[in-house]
């Protein structure tokens, strides 16, 4: 397995090599999507979600006044809010531009109607994602309810429980986060989609979740400057139409869409050392999965003749 500088510097030098493409089509494609994300977070009324999520910690039992619940609640406020606004966004814009990015970075040839061809599976599989998240947090808060109701209540054992809370939570989320985006890259590259995207995904990160995490780290530091960089100088701006305004802001929507560009290109080439360093049970698990899948296409197909 590479290391993940390795991948990083290799990603880097795959965008520079073909940036007029992945500067122009993609990004562009990408940039509507971009700017919903980022006047979502300044537009958007989270604060009744965020009341709601804190009466519901309160009611099962979680501690009040707790710092990580609050900053929970106003973080998944937040997340529920962009996720609703983006999501046609999300569906359109960005999955097409992510399958122009995977076709262009796979060993097909490239044309126009075989990369819309990739969008289908893309969707499938960013919905399976959707379900993965809302289970891996269900998960999580029915573990912290067993937790805080079944121990004794007392400070210490308060105190240690939201600690280990906040490292749990932090490890499922981020394993699921990890899973859903290279499933979409397992979408892309092998035309699969749904809970089996998901489940090649898996197979493929076992044992190399940490240089996954790795891999993530600078890109998502990445992009919370580039929204904490518009947050600071457009939307605390009280002329929005401004037109200097309008174009930084525009300009700093590109520079989020090249970071989700670079971010997809990276996750395309973790893909490719993954295929490459599997091992014995890794690629029987995989062979059966792709068995599955292509019993399901036969058994599709027998329907509708």
């Amino acid at each position: 397995m590479e290391t993940p500088r390795k991948i990083i510097r290799r990603s880097i030098f795959t965008f520079l090599q073909n940036y007029l493409f992945f500067t122009a089509s993609p990004s562009l494609l990408i940039l509507p999507f971009s700017i919903a994300i980022l006047l979502s977070q300044s537009v958007l009324p989270f604060e009744i979600i965020e009341f709601r999520l804190s009466s519901l910690f309160d009611s099962a039992g979680f501690p009040p006044n707790s710092p990580f619940f609050s900053f929970l609640s106003l973080k998944l406020s937040e997340t529920l809010s962009s996720s609703v606004l983006t999501l046609p966004f999300a569906i359109s814009f960005f999955l097409f531009a992510k399958s122009s990015i995977i076709h262009a970075l796979s060993d097909q040839k490239t044309s126009f109607s075989s990369t819309l061809s990739l969008h289908s599976p893309l969707l499938i599989t960013h919905l399976w994602n959707s379900l993965l998240m809302i289970s891996a947090n269900s998960a999580a808060f029915s573990l912290f309810f067993l937790a805080f109701n079944l121990v004794p209540s007392t400070p210490n054992s308060t105190f240690f429980l939201t600690i280990g809370g906040a490292v749990l939570y932090s490890v499922i989320v981020a394993n699921a986060l990890m899973i859903s985006n290279l499933a979409l890259i397992v979408s892309g590259m092998e035309n699969s989609s749904g809970y089996l995207a998901i489940l090649k995904a898996c197979v493929l990160i076992k044992g190399k979740a940490s240089t996954a995490l790795i891999l993530a780290l600078p890109l998502n530091l990445c992009l919370a400057a580039t929204e904490a960089l518009f947050q600071y100088r457009v939307s605390r701006n009280r002329n929005p139409c401004n037109s200097l305004l309008v174009f930084e802001g525009l300009l700093i929507g590109y520079l989020y869409s090249i970071l989700l560009v670079l971010d997809t290109i990276v996750g395309c080439m973790f893909y490719n050392n993954c295929k490459s360093f599997l091992g014995t049970e890794e690629e029987l698990y995989y062979y059966r999965i792709e068995i599955a899948e292509e019993a399901k296409d036969l058994k599709f197909q027998e329907i509708t003749m």
